[in-house]
């Protein structure tokens, strides 16, 4: 990674939550591996601000921010939930903006995110479902132990072509 590039990470306080959403709308259009488009991104301020101090309250979710100067560039999340059955289990998403890919931030909230997981005395499994044409993350999600568990055919659809997903898990 370049020297002159400082990335600090956090987590989000209440007053990120207009920058967290601009982020995801904007790379909503970047690339057609996430769930949503450019401006599609299903969450208002309001609704992010509630997030954050949802998760900020439980043990077993949390969300990571990469920022440069100020600028959020990344985003990680695990999110759990709180059934006794399943609060275990914790589903991964990450993105980092295009501009800033390659040079190892996702890398870097991957492993802070799996570093808290492994230390939060709740979480013992991370999930995640990535395009299966998305070679460059899968081969990332395998470089830390992620192993495929299944394929779900036919789950995105992007100008009438249907792309599979597969659901990969790692067991802390």
């Amino acid at each position: 990674m370049d020297t002159e590039i400082k990335v600090t990470y956090r987590n989000p306080t209440e007053d990120d939550a207009k920058n967290i959403v601009d982020f995801y709308n904007l790379v909503g259009g970047e690339t057609t591996y996430l769930s949503f488009e450019e401006n599609e991104y299903p969450l208002n301020v309001k609704e992010v601000k509630e997030l954050i101090i949802n998760t900020n309250h439980q043990i077993n979710s949390t969300i990571l921010l990469a920022l440069i100067n100020g600028k959020i560039i990344g985003i990680g999340t695990v999110s759990s939930g709180n059934k006794v059955k399943s609060k275990h289990c914790g589903e991964l998403g990450i993105v980092v903006t295009e501009k800033f890919q390659s040079i190892g931030i996702g890398k870097e909230i991957i492993y802070q995110l799996l570093t808290w997981a492994k230390s939060n005395g709740v979480t013992t499994k991370i999930q995640l479902d990535t395009r299966v044409d998305n070679k460059k993350a899968v081969k990332l999600y395998k470089k830390f132990g992620f192993k495929i568990e299944g394929k779900l055919e036919n789950t995105t659809i992007i100008e009438g072509k249907y792309y599979d997903l597969y659901v990969m898990g790692l067991m802390l």
